[in-house]
């Protein structure tokens, strides 16, 4: 299996018989993000301008607001939140490290070092 070009890819398994297991960085990005926004409190990821553009266009990245860096079998998250207004910052923020942690682990076996929050934004609006 070739690696596809300008992507990352890492193996995560190998079998002489059965073959070898590869994952790129931007599924590692997507678990992530994922996870983050299933946190209550969490109103969505936050991107750089480029993202927040592309998202209005509809062409929105389920990696946005994630960076990730795959060593090893290591990976270091760095996630960018915005926070629904009324929610503990701290109590959110580690919710969410949880399950970002645990989601990665357990669908890729990779075992995650860090996962680093940024508040970029407090959502103001009530939906509820």
């Amino acid at each position: 299996m070739s690696k596809t070009e300008n992507r990352n890819v890492h193996m995560i398994h190998a079998d002489a018989q059965l073959g070898e297991v590869q994952i790129a960085d931007e599924v590692v990005a997507i678990i992530a993000g994922l996870a983050a926004t299933e946190v209550e409190g969490v109103a969505s990821m936050a991107g750089n301008v480029t993202n927040e553009l592309v998202a209005k266009l509809g062409m929105k990245k389920l990696s946005k607001g994630v960076k990730v860096l795959v060593s090893d079998q290591n990976v270091d998250v760095d996630l960018a939140l915005n926070i629904d207004y009324g929610y503990s910052i701290m109590k959110v923020s580690e919710k969410v490290q949880d399950k970002v942690k645990a989601a990665i682990e357990n669908m890729t076996g990779l075992h995650v070092s860090i996962v680093n929050i940024r508040i970029a934004s407090v959502n103001m609006e009530k939906n509820k």
